[in-house]
Parts: structure tokens; C-alpha cells; sequence
């Protein structure tokens, strides 16, 4: 196993500062695309982005899979005593983040220190590594989009934490989600994240399904209480997901959360972090979750991946779809962008990529990819008749009777009416192959 980290002190060496040096550079460990200065629909890209980096996935993941081990050996990892590791892998992490020059960063409690099964050392462990971390942050200037807690690794939540039947299982996961907010607030992380890894059910036949809702409805309620109490005015997120580990999870994809945080009066606190690859999970498009939970006023953040189109399970690569980011761009631009978070790179290098330039690599590319999309699909908007092509399909309802139809004020016997006196349609292009192709040509 390749060893990703060389040296005592500097974790990537021979490594420097990643830096723009646009389309002519050929080095590959410098941006072509992602100016963080460059102004597009009046913000820098290091603004619209506010590109952050995944602790879990850069720094813990090992390259094992379902079907094979660790095949990426950590520097970092090298200690016995859990205090050491945990500040050798935030050093290594801190790092990193400064070399890309990326401005944020995101963790799930466990990620940053190793958790027992004692809540008391837990907590300590966890502040310790906070107190190390306001250093850090400190001196390089990086600072938390978000943070969050897993609830749904360990075996205690195999039924999930705040829908799991046993009331003792949820008072645990209600305690390290306590101790995360703590952490986060403490990190002055402007967000805070629930992802129910498995806040689902396995089968209905031993599940009540109303009842595990209403639990989940209940725990968001109560910590976000706690939250605001201590001072949090940041944005609470909730990552829809639709399956694996569960068979079906609660937060499905953007609609089935939009319903539900309505259902229990919690739209006013929480929004949606989407993730590409849980898009597709679900059967959507990226584009598709972008646009529910724009048009419902909750488009958040983002999780930055792709999945695998022949594995069908959640590979969390790195972004390098340009077509269906500029698809994405055109809708996160039309929206206004991001509501209080930000782009995080919740991805992994391959199982065979082992070489400390790889994660690099990684992250250059989906910030460059990022950046040519939004750049693409705001020349789109702006020298293009694609929302003319859009609004010209609807423009029957722009007056006359289809804007009283709008407003409310026809009745069925008025539609029959309408359709005797126009009679038959004319049939319309949708004019779907003219604006593919105009995608591309702007690419």
C-alpha cells in the first residue's frame, strides 16, 4: 500500500501553493479555470462557490470498499495515542486546505477524533481537538462551513438514532448531536448538517412508519432549539438521500423533505444540502434537485460528486460532468446561488489512486470544473435566447384568459368554453435538440 504522506512535519512535500495560471498552464497541479478573484453575475467565484473541503472523505477515507480492504497507508495515522493521531491528521488537514487555497472546511464529529463508547470522553476528546482547531483556523484563515454528527455509523444505530425504537438509542445520538452543535458553534461554523444515514426502514413489517417521523420531526426540533439557544444563527441543512444503508430513508430526495418540513413547521430554520450522487440515487437528475429546492426557496448547499453510471451505489467521485454542471449552473445562477452554504467537495480519491498529488488533483478538478460551468452557463444567460426559448413556451399564460387562469379567476365550465371557441391546438416544439446543442456550443 502506497504511503500518502511523506516526512515528520510537512504531510505533502514537495507540494506548494496551488495557484491560477489559467488556460495556457499545463501543470496539472494549478488552476486553468478557478480564478478565486474572477467576478461572474456579480460575485467572485471564491464567493459564489465558497468551495469547502471534506474532512472525512480527504483524510479518513482508506481506500477500502465493499470488497477490499485499505489500500492507502496515512502518515497521520501512524500514532497509538488518539489525541496525537487526531491533531497529526488535523495538521495534515490544514495543510492541505491552505496548498488548494480552498476556504473552508466540513467534519462529522468522528472524523475528527476517534469516538469509544464513553459519551464523558467522548465530549472530551472532541473539545480538545475544537481548542486545537481554533489554532489552526487561526493561523491559516480557513474557516467551518458546516459541521455535523454521525449517528449512523456505529452498531448502536443499526435501526437508526432519532427514529430508532429504543428511546436509550436516541438519547445517545440526541448527546453526540449535542456535543457537535457545541463543537460547531465553538468553530464559529456558519452551518450545521443532519444527514439520516439511516433514519429509514429495513422492512414496514416491524416499523411504525408514522410514528418514527414524528420522532425525527421532535429531535430536529429539539436541537435546533438547543442551537439557537446557545447563540446559533446560522442555517440548519438536511441531506436528502434515498437509500443504502436503508431501504428507504425519510429524507428520500428534495421533495419528500420539503413535504415533511412542512408537515412539522420546520421550513423556517432548515434548508437543503443536495448532494449530486444522492440525486441520482433517486432517480433524479442533479439539475432536478436543484430546481425543487429552488423553486420552494431552500436551495442551500451542495455536495459536490458524481456516481458511478454502471455501479448503481454511492462512489462519491469527483466532479467532472461539464455538461451536467452547466445544466446545474444555469439553474444554481436563475436561483441566486446558495442560501448560507456552500460547495463541499464530499468526495474521494480511487481505491488505486496513491499518490499524495492525487488528492490534489482531485480537488483542482472540481473546483476548475465548478468554474467552467458557472462561467458557461452564465454566458448562456447572458448572450443567448435560452430564456427566451423558455419564455415564448409559456407565453399563452402572460395574458388574456390564461393569466386570469393564473390568477385564479376562471372555473372549470370557463376552460370548456375557452377550448370550444379556440378549438384544436396547434402543436408546438419544445425545441429540446436546438438547446442541447446550444449548451454545447457555448462549452
Amino acid at each position: 500500500m502506497a504511503n500518502l504522506t511523506i516526512g515528520d512535519k510537512e504531510f505533502f512535500k514537495g507540494i506548494g501553493q496551488i495557484k491560477f495560471e489559467g488556460l495556457e498552464s499545463d501543470n496539472p497541479l494549478a488552476y486553468r479555470w478557478y480564478d478565486e478573484n474572477r467576478v461572474v453575475a456579480g460575485k467572485t467565484l471564491k464567493e459564489h462557490f465558497k468551495f469547502s473541503v471534506a474532512y472525512w472523505h480527504s483524510f479518513n477515507a482508506n481506500g477500502s470498499d465493499p470488497f477490499g480492504g485499505p489500500t492507502l497507508n496515512f502518515a497521520w495515522d501512524e500514532s497509538s495515542d488518539v489525541i496525537t493521531r487526531a491533531k497529526a491528521k488535523m495538521d495534515s488537514a490544514f495543510e492541505f486546505i491552505t496548498k488548494l487555497g480552498m476556504p473552508y472546511y466540513c467534519f462529522h464529529d468522528v472524523d475528527v477524533v476517534d469516538y469509544g463508547n464513553d459519551i464523558v470522553e467522548n465530549e472530551r476528546r472532541l473539545q480538545t481537538m475544537v481548542e486545537y482547531a481554533k489554532q489552526k483556523q487561526a493561523q491559516s484563515g480557513v474557516k467551518l462551513l458546516w459541521g455535523t454528527a454521525n449517528v449512523f455509523s456505529h452498531q448502536r444505530y443499526m435501526n437508526g438514532a432519532s427514529t430508532n425504537p429504543d428511546f436509550q438509542v436516541l438519547s445517545h445520538a440526541g448527546a453526540q448531536v449535542k456535543a457537535a452543535l457545541d463543537a460547531t458553534i465553538a468553530l464559529g461554523g456558519e452551518n450545521y448538517v443532519f444527514w439520516g444515514g439511516r433514519e429509514g426502514y429495513m422492512t414496514l413489517l416491524n416499523t411504525n412508519m408514522k410514528r418514527e417521523q414524528e420522532h425525527l420531526a421532535r429531535f430536529l426540533h429539539t436541537a435546533k432549539d438547543y442551537a439557537r439557544q446557545q447563540g446559533f444563527k446560522g442555517t440548519f441543512f438536511i441531506e436528502p438521500k434515498p437509500m443504502e444503508p436503508t431501504k428507504h430513508q425519510y429524507d428520500y430526495d428534495c421533495a419528500t423533505v420539503i413535504g415533511f418540513l412542512r408537515q412539522h413547521d420546520l421550513l423556517g430554520d432548515f434548508k437543503i444540502n443536495i448532494e449530486v450522487n444522492h440525486a441520482t440515487l433517486a432517480g433524479h437528475t442533479f439539475q432536478h434537485e436543484l430546481q425543487v429546492a429552488a423553486d420552494a426557496g431552500v436551495l442551500g448547499s451542495v455536495d459536490a460528486n458524481r456516481g458511478d453510471y454502471q455501479n448503481g451505489w454511492d462512489t462519491d467521485q469527483f466532479p467532472n460532468n461539464l455538461n451536467e454542471l452547466t445544466e446545474a449552473m444555469l439553474i444554481f445562477l436563475e436561483a441566486g446561488g446558495l442560501q448560507g452554504g456552500g460547495v463541499n467537495f464530499d468526495a474521494k480519491i480511487r481505491r488505486n489512486s496513491t499518490d499524495p498529488a492525487d488528492l490534489f488533483y482531485a480537488h483542482i478538478g472540481g473546483a476548475d470544473t465548478f468554474a467552467r460551468a458557472l462561467i458557461t452557463a452564465d454566458n448562456i444567460l447572458q448572450k443567448s435566447d435560452f430564456l427566451k426559448v423558455r419564455e415564448e413556451r409559456y407565453a399563452s399564460f402572460d395574458g388574456g384568459k390564461g393569466k386570469e387562469y393564473e390568477q385564479g379567476k376562471l372555473t372549470l365550465e370557463d376552460l370548456r368554453a375557452f377550448a370550444i371557441e379556440k378549438g384544436e391546438p396547434a402543436v408546438k416544439s419544445g425545441r429540446q435538440e436546438y438547446l442541447e446543442n446550444l449548451i454545447n456550443r457555448f462549452i
